[in-house]
């Protein structure tokens, strides 16, 4: 259980910091935040994944299009993150 959980973290991570990577402009994140989008987009692009390709995860968590999938997903999450904030940012 123990190892699943820092899978996550660590997968989280790494697609928080490539979206970060790929989303142009500034980001006023901390590196919890990264993770944390990075983990949210991982189930998004899960989800997407599944709603496309009708395939889940029995053949495992980490295969190359698990980690593309959540890649993609953080950075949908990201855009919507940061659109949100902005826009919020906006009304005040």
């Amino acid at each position: 259980m123990l190892g699943l959980i820092v899978t996550i973290i660590i997968v989280g991570l790494i697609a928080g910091a490539l979206a970060r990577l790929l989303v142009p402009g500034r980001q006023d994140i901390s590196i919890p935040m990264t993770i944390l989008i990075g983990i949210v987009g991982s189930f998004v692009g899960g989800f997407l994944g599944y709603l496309i390709f009708h395939k889940d995860a029995q053949d495992g968590f980490l295969q190359p299009s698990g980690i593309i999938g959540s890649v993609i997903g953080a950075v949908i999450v990201l855009l919507l993150w940061t659109r949100l904030g902005q826009h919020r940012a906006v009304r005040r």
